[in-house]
């Protein structure tokens, strides 16, 4: 966000915290009452003329999943506002608070990327990731993973932290599943992306350097990447270190993390949360699933339990054959 944009949002932001605290103790911890008091603000705010204020007002909806509304807000102001465009892209292409339309959502897009507008200059890099991932779909427009490419590589701008660390993330991903492989560029990708706080990235690039995957192997850099992405909620990294543990014969540690990693049933939520692929968590749950069920089939670290293991090994066959993790040939 511009600097003189925010700088206009923490004035509004102050003055919602004054009224709050001119609020009754309990309207002070009712969300409604915040709610409320934040939509008078702003709309006192849009009535003295501040561009901004419509839209946070179109925000402020959005977050609350108030979808249709946070539309009309947007498309009020899009032609002069290019972060509401922005969020009209997000919304046509996602169906929002509005009928699905992809092709209306990369014109959006398309639009923001190539302004020239010092106004639209913050968000090229959100709007070309965006692009590059309708092009992979092929959604809302012709499918073309060299054109991804090219938007994603132009979206991280060569590991710049204020570019898209989503974009980075991403291009580590895809440098790890194309045909042929390029594994020493999705190594880069990951080492910049984890750099730059992504969680997703650090628990691949601790699964790269444990198995020596686009770099040599080395364990204690695995397991420093691994811990702490694991400590920072990535399930992926969670998965990774049950097996570490279980093929080093630390049956008890991996018995008591596989227990907890293999509770985890709404993959979808944690995604959210995490801001990490499904199909990635999906994949640690099934690898803490199944060493749970060994220890478990055994009395490996803990008390044998076979109507348990029974359990907990059909887990994983709903999820998928154990050989998809245990073969390391995706990251």
């Amino acid at each position: 966000m511009e600097q003189g944009t925010q700088h206009r949002k923490q004035k509004v932001e102050k003055q919602i915290r004054r009224s709050r605290k001119r609020s009754s103790s309990s309207e002070m911890y009712s969300h409604a009452a915040l709610f409320k008091k934040a939509e008078e603000l702003l709309a006192k705010r849009i009535k003295e003329g501040d561009p901004l204020a419509y839209f946070l007002k179109g925000q402020l909806y959005f977050e609350e999943g108030w979808y249709a509304d946070a539309f009309i807000q947007f498309e009020k102001i899009k032609d002069t506002d290019f972060q509401a465009m922005y969020q009209l892209g997000v919304m046509h292409y996602d169906g929002l608070g509005t009928k699905e339309d992809p092709e209306k959502g990369v014109e959006y897009m398309e639009k923001i990327i190539n302004s020239t507008s010092p106004k639209a200059r913050h968000l090229k890099y959100a709007a070309a990731y965006n692009l590059g991932r309708a092009y992979f779909e092929g959604y809302g427009v012709k499918h073309s993973a060299e054109e991804a490419e090219r938007l994603w590589l132009i979206a991280a701008d060569h590991g710049n932290p204020k570019a898209s660390v989503k974009a980075q993330s991403t291009l580590g991903m895809l440098y790890s599943t194309t045909n042929p492989k390029d594994l020493k560029k999705a190594f880069f990708w990951h080492s910049e992306a984890c750099g730059n706080g992504s969680l997703e990235s650090q628990g691949v690039l601790g699964v790269m350097y444990l198995h020596g995957q686009g770099i040599h192997q080395n364990t204690k850099a695995a397991l420093e990447c691994l811990k702490e992405a694991a400590e920072r909620g990535n399930v992926y990294a969670q998965g990774h270190l049950v097996e570490y543990y279980y093929k080093r014969k630390m049956y008890a540690t991996a018995a008591t993390s596989a227990k907890r990693v293999a509770e985890n049933d709404n993959v979808d939520l944690l995604a959210k949360i995490t801001d990490c692929l499904p199909v990635y968590i999906a994949k640690g749950v099934a690898m803490a699933t199944f060493y749970y069920a060994r220890c478990l089939q055994y009395g490996l670290g803990m008390q044998q339990d076979q109507a348990a293991a029974k359990i907990y090994y059909s887990r994983v066959s709903l999820g998928g054959p154990p050989n998809l993790f245990l073969e390391h040939k995706i990251i």
